[in-house]
Parts: structure tokens; C-alpha cells; sequence
């Protein structure tokens, strides 16, 4: 496991590079979350939901909105990346892009979110926390997955089917927290902490896999 630091920014503006020409994997989360949160919003009227519930909604919106993920590599991307770069600056420079893409979708997600269901957060600062740790581990393991399908006849469904169950612990311990923050009960912490020592496993054990991927 080798780490490049010249590799790796390489990789990064890369991907910016050919992102900001194509812009596939961020309109694609965009418009399906900006659509999901009308038809929802619509559909519910102004009724009053449960914070347990409205945190869930988020969540499934953000896991559906990441699916879009899948177009990290592609067959071509692969056959380039080998000759770009070792598998450990490539794994992290995709990982930290797909990062970026999301945060820059939750920057638009989050408050319209809060706005159309008239949520009031008490724990800001945890929410942020959670939104961040959360999508870190999407990201990681989405960019492994999107690896391990580039090259199958139906990568979106196979995808999906892949990443759910990998990333499901983050999921309910994400759904908690995001709770407890717009209620302001008494914050998990022990959710918080397993949610870090989850991402943290994550993201070693797919650094590990790709290089067998890779090689």
C-alpha cells in the first residue's frame, strides 16, 4: 500500500477536469433529490412527521441520490488509471472527489430539506457531524463498489445491490443521530464513536481490496 501525494492530486484535478465537462454524476444526485424532496413534500401536505421519521427520509434520499456514484470508473477510466497512477493515489483521489461531490449535493440538499418539511435543527453542530461522517463512508465504499461493477452489463442495479448492505450500519446509527439533532434529546455518542470506527474500517478494508482489484 504506497500513497503518492503527487499522484494522488493528480487524480483529483482529473476528475474535476473531466467532471466539470461532463457533469454526469452531479446532476444526476441533484435532480433526483431536488425531485424526490417536491413529490415527498407535496405528497405529505404540511402533515407533521416525526423527527424519526423525516431522518429517515433524508437518509434514503441521500442513499438513492449516491447511487449516481456508479459512474465513478468506467471501462475506459480503468485502462487509463493503471497507466495514471498506483491503485492507492487512484482509491483516494476517486474517494475524496466522490467526498466533494456529495458535500457540494448536501449543500444544496440539506437546507431545502429543512425548509419544505419546516424542520428546526437544535444541534446544528451534530447534524453537520452526521452528514459528514455519513457520507464519508458512502464514499468509500461507493468508490470500491463502482470498481468492482465498472465492468458488469448492469452496473447501476448491481451498484446498489452491492453498496446497501455495506453501508446499512451507517444508515441507522446516521437515522439516530440526525434525530437526536433535530430534537436536541440527548446525543449518542456512542453512535457518534461507532459511526467513526465504521467509516474508518470502511475505507481500510476497501484501501486493502483495491489493490487486489487493481493488480
Amino acid at each position: 500500500m504506497k500513497l503518492s501525494a503527487c499522484q494522488f492530486i493528480s487524480v483529483i484535478r482529473k476528475e474535476f477536469l473531466i467532471n466539470c465537462r461532463q457533469r454526469a454524476i452531479f446532476v444526476s444526485m441533484l435532480m433526483f433529490s431536488l425531485t424526490a424532496l417536491a413529490c415527498i413534500s407535496l405528497a405529505i401536505g404540511g402533515t407533521f412527521l416525526e423527527s424519526k421519521l423525516l431522518s429517515a427520509l433524508l437518509w434514503i434520499i441521500i442513499f438513492f441520490a449516491s447511487t449516481a456514484l456508479d459512474k465513478t470508473f468506467d471501462d475506459e477510466a480503468i485502462t487509463t488509471l493503471k497507466i495514471y497512477g498506483d491503485s492507492q493515489s487512484i482509491f483516494f483521489g476517486k474517494m475524496i472527489f466522490s467526498l466533494i461531490s456529495m458535500t457540494a449535493l448536501m449543500i444544496f440538499l440539506l437546507p431545502t430539506f429543512l425548509i419544505l418539511f419546516d424542520c428546526e435543527v437544535k444541534s446544528p453542530p451534530i447534524l453537520l457531524i452526521t452528514i459528514f461522517f455519513g457520507i464519508c463512508g458512502i464514499s468509500g465504499a461507493g468508490t470500491l463498489i463502482s470498481a468492482i461493477s465498472a465492468t458488469a452489463s448492469i452496473r447501476s442495479g448491481l451498484f446498489s445491490i452491492l453498496l446497501f448492505p455495506i453501508i446499512l450500519p451507517i444508515f441507522l446509527l446516521a437515522i439516530d443521530l440526525t434525530s437526536a439533532a433535530l430534537l436536541n434529546f440527548e446525543i449518542p455518542i456512542s453512535s457518534l464513536i461507532t459511526m467513526i470506527i465504521y467509516d474508518s474500517i470502511l475505507i481500510l478494508a476497501g484501501s486493502i481490496l483495491f489493490d487486489y482489484l487493481w493488480y
